[in-house]
């Protein structure tokens, strides 16, 4: 089970990493952890720049954007709140939880991050 993000810690995304790419990233929280160093990093990692895409939309976007600043207690409230169709914004939820980029639970829906970091940022044609 994840732990729950706290709001100082922002959230990497990784785009087309390789398998090379990961290693380095858990061989380094490795390295900082042997030193007594703070290992709390959270990484999200999407194949592509079209699978990152057809997540983040931006319906999604702004979804998310409100949920960080307003957590809902569920997703009829988080439909009022931003005047969507009810269906629609289950699905986004649902794609966004699935993603990691939201939390969902018995005390709401949370998108508990500072920030969206990512790193090394390359969109190659």
């Amino acid at each position: 089970m994840n732990k729950p993000m706290r709001m100082t810690q922002n959230l990497r995304l990784h785009v087309g990493d390789t398998l090379r790419d990961l290693n380095k990233r858990v061989l380094d929280d490795v390295a900082r952890f042997d030193r007594g160093e703070s290992v709390e990093s959270h990484h999200l990692s999407f194949e592509n720049w079209q699978a990152l895409f057809n997540v983040l939309t931006p319906k999604r976007y702004a979804l998310l954007q409100h949920v960080h600043i307003h957590p809902e207690q569920s997703i009829r409230a988080l439909a009022r709140a931003l005047g969507r169709d009810y269906k629609r914004v289950h699905e986004d939820v649902k794609a966004l939880t699935e993603a990691g980029l939201l939390e969902q639970d018995g005390e709401g829906i949370r998108a508990d991050y500072a920030a969206i970091e990512l790193p090394k940022t390359r969109i190659a044609l």
